[in-house]
C-alpha cells in the first residue's frame, strides 16, 4: 500500500490556549482537541509524525527551578527540553490512544525523545533571539535582565520575554528510529521544542544552552524522512498578507517563488509566522513537495482543499 506520510507541525497554542488556561490538565484538554483532528487526519489514511512547541512549558520549568534554587539543584536548557519532550509525548500519545478507541483505529503513538545537532560556531551563540517562557511586563524584563542576566527583548507587542540562542539544526540525530517507527504503522512523536540542541566534539554528543526553532526543525524531519506534506498548525485558519492591517489580504495558496518575496517584503512577524514560512521555503527549495498551514480545527478541511494557505514549488 502506498502510504502517505506527512509531518505535521503543532504550534503552542494548540497545547496552551491562553493566559488562564496554562495548567497541566488545560494543556490536557486543548490536546485533545487538536488530536481530534489529527485522528480525522489519520483515518483519512495519513500516517502522521507530530512535532510540537515547547516554549512556555520549558519557561514552566526554569522559572519553577529557579524559585526552588536555594533547596534544590536547579534544571539546564537542554534537560528541560528532554523534560517536556517527555510530558507533552505523553499527553499526545494519551489523547491519541483514546481519540483511535472512540473511532476503531488500530494504531499506537510513541514518542522518540529526539536530539537534534547544531553547529557550535553557529552566530546564533553571540546573538540570542528565540523568546522563551512566560511574558513579562517592561519592569519585570529589566529586572531579570540586570539580576539574573538574562537576554531580553520586547516581542512582537505582546509583551518582554527572554531570549537565548537559536542555532539552525543540522541534523536530526534520531532520524532512524523516527522512520523505522513510521514504517511499522505508529503515529510518532518527534522532535519536541524543535529537538535538544546538542553538539559534538571528537565525534561525542553534549548539550547545549540553545532552543531550536520547531518549525525549522520540522522541516528538516520532513526532508530527512522524505515525507508527502509537511503542515504546520498554528492560531490561524489562513496565512495572510498585510495582517492586522486595513488592507489584510488571506491566501488560499502560495508557490515557493511568491512565498520567498512575501519573506522578503517583510510581510510576516519575526517570532510569529516568519519562522513558519521560512521553514516551508527551507523545506520546498531542497525537494518537499508540499506544504500546508491552518489552524487545529480546520485540518480536515484543509487536507480536503476548503481552507487554509498551500504552498508549492
Amino acid at each position: 500500500m502506498n502510504k502517505k506520510v506527512a509531518v505535521i507541525a503543532i504550534g503552542g497554542n494548540s497545547l496552551i490556549k491562553d493566559k488562564e488556561h496554562q495548567t497541566v490538565p488545560d494543556q490536557f484538554a486543548a490536546t485533545r482537541e487538536t488530536c481530534v483532528h489529527i485522528a480525522g487526519m489519520i483515518e483519512r489514511g495519513w500516517d502522521v509524525i507530530i512535532t510540537h512547541g515547547n516554549g512556555p512549558q520549558v519557561g514552566f520549568i526554569l522559572r519553577r527551578s529557579e524559585l526552588a534554587s536555594h533547596v534544590l539543584h536547579t534544571v539546564p536548557l537542554d534537560s528541560c527540553g528532554a523534560d517536556t519532550q517527555g510530558a507533552l509525548g505523553y499527553m499526545i500519545q494519551q489523547s491519541l490512544y483514546n481519540e483511535f478507541k472512540l473511532r476503531g483505529i488500530n494504531k499506537q503513538a510513541a514518542t522518540v525523545v529526539t536530539q537534534v545537532l547544531v553547529d557550535k560556531d553557529d552566530p546564533a551563540f553571540q546573538n540570542p533571539s528565540k523568546p522563551i517562557g512566560p511574558f513579562l511586563d517592561k519592569e519585570m524584563a529589566l529586572k531579570r535582565r540586570d539580576e539574573e542576566g538574562w537576554d531580553v527583548i520586547e516581542d512582537a507587542g505582546r509583551g518582554w520575554r527572554r531570549v537565548v540562542p537559536s542555532p539552525i539544526p543540522r541534523r536530526i540525530i534520531e532520524r532512524d528510529a523516527i522512520k523505522n517507527l513510521i514504517d511499522a504503522d505508529f503515529v510518532v512523536i518527534a522532535v519536541g521544542g524543535g529537538g535538544i540542541p546538542v553538539i559534538e566534539e571528537n565525534g561525542k554528543l553534549r548539550g547545549t544552552a540553545a532552543v531550536i526553532d520547531k518549525d525549522y526543525a520540522s522541516s528538516l524531519l520532513a526532508l530527512a524522512i522524505s515525507v508527502d506534506l509537511f503542515l504546520i498548525s498554528t492560531a490561524v485558519e489562513k496565512v495572510a498578507l498585510n495582517f492586522g492591517q486595513a488592507n489584510q489580504e488571506w491566501l488560499d495558496r502560495m508557490t515557493l517563488a511568491e512565498a520567498r518575496q512575501y519573506l522578503e517584503e517583510g510581510h510576516f512577524a519575526p517570532g510569529s509566522m516568519y519562522p513558519k514560512i521560512k521553514a516551508i521555503v527551507d523545506y520546498l527549495e531542497r525537494g518537499g513537495k508540499e506544504a500546508l498551514v491552518t489552524n487545529p480545527e480546520n485540518i480536515e478541511r484543509a487536507l480536503a482543499g476548503e481552507t487554509g494557505t498551500r504552498i508549492v514549488p
